[in-house]
């Protein structure tokens, strides 16, 4: 798939449409192998129906080749691309069998990344020219989370940890085990080599400690504008700082003008909508 940006997004797209084309199809689609003669080829037109941020038309593509290997998808838009209702996204012509075979896999999961790729764009807008970047989260759909944060990438979102093996950051249980923010923080070093650490804070008290501790980011959880200008003040550059917690498109503004360097937000990922798109078939 030479359409994806990284090897390791390429085989994860992979994974997940072979499994589910096989949870979609098991042994056969019987409804269209009895109704839908084998000769027979349609053309489909794919379709927004509502405004929406275009995320998935490669990985749609691919689900079409997966069942039918001579079929041709052709895109009228690019992946990013902010399109009204009406907009004509793709138009994939083959055998009708196959077609519909692979229709509703490669729809479920044009109009699940376009609803990822939606919500993120218009959190995004609302903090325009406030200074801070939109964060995703590991608050992701099991088997999804590649594929996601494509799609937050995609609506202007800059992706966080892809997973725990790509980041230090220590949460409220590692220092309730560690028994102190700067003995986790030491921990975290371990034999002194440069590594970024980030560092989840309640309280201001715990900001003071994490600033002493020389941490690189402090990432300010469920505060409020007041606390949040109040530990902005208090790191003074020192680190990077990053809201986080119950962050709504009503209050991102107001907590993105507190000063601070980042807002991350579990929903871009968790709980957007899947969008209406559909597929219209004609007889080519």
């Amino acid at each position: 798939m030479p359409f994806l940006s990284t090897p390791d997004l390429s085989a994860a797209v992979g994974r997940l449409i072979d499994t589910a084309l096989a949870e979609d199809i098991g042994p056969e689609d019987v409804t269209s192998a009895r109704v839908i003669p084998e000769s027979l080829a349609f053309k489909g037109v794919i379709a927004a129906r509502e405004a929406i941020v275009v995320a998935g038309l490669p990985f749609a593509a691919e689900v079409f080749a997966r069942v039918v290997p001579d079929a041709t998808f052709s895109p009228r838009v690019d992946d990013g691309d902010g399109v009204s209702a009406g907009t004509v996204l793709a138009v994939v012509e083959g055998p009708a069998r196959g077609l519909l075979t692979a229709e509703r896999t490669a729809l479920n999961l044009l109009a699940h990344l376009s609803g990822i790729a939606t919500l993120t764009r218009t959190y995004v807008e609302a903090i325009t020219g406030t200074g801070a970047v939109l964060l995703d989260t590991r608050k992701t759909i099991p088997g999804l989370r590649q594929v996601a944060k494509y799609a937050s990438r995609l609506g202007g979102a800059r992706n966080h940890r892809m997973g725990l093996y790509d980041g230090i950051l220590i949460k409220d249980n590692h220092v309730a085990v560690c028994g102190s923010i700067t003995e986790a923080v030491r921990r975290a070093r371990g034999n002194g080599e440069p590594v970024e650490i980030e560092i989840e804070c309640d309280t201001l008290e715990q900001v003071a400690e994490a600033v002493a501790a020389e941490v690189d980011i402090i990432l300010l959880d469920n505060m409020s504008q007041a606390q949040l200008r109040q530990a902005v003040a208090m790191i003074a550059g020192r680190a990077r700082s990053e809201a986080s917690g119950g962050v709504t498109l009503e209050s991102i503004r107001a907590i993105a003008e507190t000063g601070v360097d980042f807002v991350s937000v579990g929903r871009l990922t968790q709980s957007a909508r899947a969008v209406d798109i559909g597929l219209d078939w004609e007889r080519a």
